[in-house]
């Protein structure tokens, strides 16, 4: 007889609730802080041309986000947001997936987009809204998408890519789908992640979007980086219960917790996730455990509700237990490391001087691809907009000389 309550028929005579930390789920971690492979845990099959990449990845983000921030500061861009402290967790996440999953990130991804191969040029362009940005400066600084890398362009408001990916996932697996016996018939070749933080995960979109990639078994791997904090908010002033894995096992779903500073428990448990993910066409949830080093974005100051103390016993840095673990596997030189960071902060500061001085997009751009042609409104409202810029020079001087 069928379970119309689809809940388990276990039968017990113990009047015993069950709380938010019964599961005790353990972090997965696997390189420790000199590292070593810890003792009993065993390192993933990472090939040293993948290794080193994945590397390069981290250490490019970490220049990056360094001077960009600075470049805020100074006035030359007018937001930003650093990934201090999640490279790995981003970054060997990234390197797991094949180059055709769709990637639907939040905005501390720009590693993943770099280790895909969004160029030092593209990342510039965009964050200036130069004419040469692939989003034709319509968004605000490091919201980036790429059609070409299967790279899903960024939406401020938390969480809306959730419930997309979940759909986008179910898409790419329907082709896989038998018509007569509703069955996958072969391997799914493409996955879809999502990647969100902790905060996210308090939006009505996370429910929805896990509940309906359960149901519906979809494709998809959830992505929740629980680094701490929502912006100003701890994550214990968020929810109750043990962490974001907890709601991925309430859903159903195959979920595992990884330490996010460790890039291979990283690289691990998203290949694991795939593997499922393609066999099974079902979801699976991975929760990583980062501290969020930096502040929220250029926007914040961390030190109104953080103390340095609390700072200072987080400081585990991603990036240098993978070298050190590269190091030890002859993978890597240090003294050859040293130089290329120094021609990285070179080759920054270059591409941002040539990124600031191009061009904005044509007044048009802003109508432009929306409709095949603007409708009367768009089109009544475009003629408006060049007529009052006209009309005060002065205030768009930018502008003003390129309207046609």
């Amino acid at each position: 007889m069928s379970n119309p309550n689809n809940v388990s028929v276990n039968i017990s005579h113990d009047l015993a609730f069950i709380d938010g930390h019964a599961l005790n789920i353990p972090t997965v971690s696997i390189l420790n802080e000199d590292g070593d492979i810890h003792t009993g845990a065993t390192a993933p099959d990472i090939d040293e041309s993948t290794a080193l990449r994945l590397y390069e990845t981290m250490r490019f983000i970490r220049a990056l986000d360094e001077r960009m921030q600075a470049a805020q500061r100074q006035g030359r861009v007018s937001f930003y947001m650093q990934c201090l402290g999640e490279e790995a967790a981003v970054t060997a996440s990234a390197a797991a997936l094949d180059q055709d999953d769709m990637i639907m990130a939040q905005y501390r991804e720009q590693a993943a987009l770099h280790y895909r191969g969004f160029t030092l040029d593209q990342f510039m362009n965009q964050m200036f809204s130069n004419e040469l940005d692939l989003g034709k400066g319509r968004q605000m600084p490091i919201h980036y998408g790429s059609n070409a890398l299967n790279y899903m362009t960024i939406s401020s408001p938390l969480g809306t890519q959730i419930p997309q990916a979940t759909g986008y996932a179910y898409g790419q697996k329907i082709k896989h789908i038998d018509a007569k016996t509703g069955e996958l018939n072969s391997t799914i070749d493409n996955v879809t992640i999502c990647y969100f933080g902790e905060g996210a995960a308090s939006e009505g979109d996370f429910h929805a979007g896990l509940n309906m990639a359960a149901v519906h078994k979809s494709p998809v791997i959830f992505f929740a980086r629980n680094n701490g904090y929502a912006i100003s908010t701890p994550a214990d002033e968020q929810f109750k219960g043990d962490g974001i894995a907890s709601r991925g096992v309430g859903y159903g779903i195959k979920t595992i917790r990884v330490d996010g500073a460790d890039a291979l428990a990283v690289y691990a448990a998203t290949k694991k996730a795939r593997e499922i993910a393609t066999k099974t066409g079902e979801p699976v949830l991975i929760e990583s455990i980062a501290y969020r080093l930096g502040a929220h974005s250029t926007s914040d100051d961390p030190s109104g509700y953080r103390s340095k103390d609390e700072e200072a016993n987080f400081q585990s840095c991603p990036i240098e237990r993978f070298r050190k673990w590269l190091i030890k596997k002859n993978w890597l030189n240090d003294e050859e490391d040293t130089k290329a960071k120094e021609q990285i902060r070179e080759d920054i500061l270059a591409a941002l001087k040539r990124a600031e001085v191009v061009a904005k997009p044509a007044l048009e751009e802003l109508v432009s691809d929306v409709y095949d042609t603007p409708i009367p409104s768009l089109q009544r409202q475009y003629e408006q907009l060049k007529t009052h810029i006209k009309q005060h020079p002065d205030a768009y001087p930018v502008t003003a000389g390129r309207i046609k």
